[in-house]
């Protein structure tokens, strides 16, 4: 993909052995577990935007949810898949701001997930994808943000996102903060990275299937 990632996925392509001994080396449940509890339960249906080498969206197929895990990246897509074979999976290529594939089959998800996505988008993109991210959960449907702070590996594409913005893009998309956790320390023990953790549920009186 050098030369020409998609917005947002500049510097993965390259990196690829990297990120799985990153990400893998951390457990699902020790970056989850502080947000289990809004969850809604198993067997639903999650939507993992940006899944990376698919950590998350098997740790949620273990534990009984049909996951669509996206991710733009062919490469970290395909190892993913491999290295996390589950039947309860299906991995899409899509991305945001647009999410065009997922739009398109006008499918309802109770939970979707967005960790180290949202600071990939600059502001214009933010704004674009908040109400498409909303239009795609279910009434009384949780979305989980985890946006990172601190300077970007070299060649990645990050934007510093405070918390009010995204608090506000999706209030105005229909949904209420129901967890606010902000600047946490990163679990890798990285000094000069911090997260924050930000839990939204869909508003009532608003169309489902």
């Amino acid at each position: 993909m050098k030369g020409t990632d998609l917005s947002g996925t500049e510097g993965y392509a390259n990196q690829i052995d990297k990120l799985f001994q990153e990400y893998e080396c951390i457990s699902f449940e020790a970056v989850h577990r502080p947000i289990m509890y809004c969850i809604p339960p198993a067997p639903s249906h999650l939507l993992d935007i940006g899944a990376g080498t698919g950590r998350d969206a098997a740790g949620f197929a273990q534990l009984g949810y049909y996951v669509t895990a996206i991710e733009p990246v062919s490469e970290l897509r395909r190892r993913a898949a491999q290295l996390h074979q589950s039947r309860r999976i299906e991995w899409l290529n899509d991305c945001l701001p647009e999410l065009p594939t997922v739009t398109k089959r006008r499918q309802m998800f109770d939970v979707i997930m967005l960790t180290a996505v949202w600071m990939h988008l600059d502001q214009s993109q933010r704004q674009h994808a908040m109400p498409l991210i909303s239009a795609l959960i279910r009434s009384g449907g949780v979305v989980v943000f985890s946006i990172r702070h601190g300077p970007p590996p070299t060649g990645r594409r990050m934007f510093e996102v405070g918390p009010d913005e995204t608090i506000s893009l999706a209030e105005q998309a229909g949904m209420s903060c129901i967890q606010r956790t902000e600047a946490q320390n990163d679990l890798r023990g990285v000094s000069d990275i911090s997260w924050d953790r930000l839990v939204f549920i869909k508003k009532g009186n608003t169309n489902s299937s």
